[in-house]
């Protein structure tokens, strides 16, 4: 189930907004009465509260949005530090072969995204 949230980015974004520029406008609040989360406050400009139906209307997309940002971050963690990057594209470079792309490759084939 897509965080309360990864929903509202998506609410922002489908309106011309970004959680960047308007998460000092919103407030999320759980009150730990097994509701889960709600939102409490909502001060963004030009663009009305999301209804409960117009929030759950992100559930995919906001599923699909979470899994690819866990395989996102799996990903940076497999291509490796960005100074062992470069090497493997200098020796490339001076040998012609194709080492860094073979890593990337590898490592987008076995984190495959939606």
């Amino acid at each position: 189930m897509a965080s309360l949230k990864t929903k509202i980015k998506l609410y922002l974004e489908a309106n011309s907004k970004t959680w960047d520029a308007e998460k000092n406008n919103i407030e999320l609040r759980n009150d730990s009465d097994g509701n889960g989360n709600y939102i409490d406050v909502w001060n963004v400009l030009g663009l009305d509260k999301p209804t409960d139906l117009q929030i759950a209307s992100y559930e995919t997309t906001g599923n699909t949005a979470e899994r690819n940002n866990s395989i996102d971050r799996t990903r940076q963690s497999q291509y490796g530090s960005w100074e062992s990057q470069m090497e493997m594209i200098y020796k490339d470079q001076k040998n012609g072969t194709s080492t860094f792309k073979d890593h990337c490759d590898k490592v987008r084939s076995d984190n495959p995204k939606e």
